[in-house]
């Protein structure tokens, strides 16, 4: 954000984007599957950004994608910090970004911190133990 102008991200200034926006859901593990496995990827997602885009959407809302057991289906996250195996890498993912970014989306990343794994919570272990 430029403090200066009052601007976020080079987008209209002075006003709350979210406010009146377009925001469009993507369940990864769904959407698109780029390798040919059955489960869906960050690479999947970005090769179909262009047609969100054309949607006239403002933004995408990713689900989790983080490391995780997937007990839950994503939902059960690991690892804030590292994408899923079966979703693709962290390089995936900034090139998801980075194309998104490009079209003019905005990037929303679900952080699920009520789901958290509890077998990854060193503190959930304690406090179940």
């Amino acid at each position: 954000m430029s403090a200066e102008r009052g601007q976020v991200s080079g987008l209209e200034p002075q006003r709350e984007w979210w406010r009146g926006a377009c925001i469009y859901q993507i369940y990864p593990r769904s959407f698109a599957d780029s390798n040919g496995d059955g489960i869906g990827d960050l690479p999947g997602i970005a090769a179909h950004l262009p047609y969100v885009a054309s949607l006239g959407v403002d933004a995408i809302w990713l689900c989790p994608f983080f490391s995780s057991p997937m007990r839950d289906f994503g939902y059960d996250v690991a690892d804030y910090c590292s994408v899923d195996p079966s979703f693709g890498t962290l390089r995936d993912f900034d090139h998801l970004l980075e194309r998104a970014h490009t079209l003019g989306l905005r990037v929303i990343i679900d952080q699920v911190a009520s789901l958290t794994d509890p077998g990854a919570i060193a503190w959930h272990q304690r406090l179940v133990g």
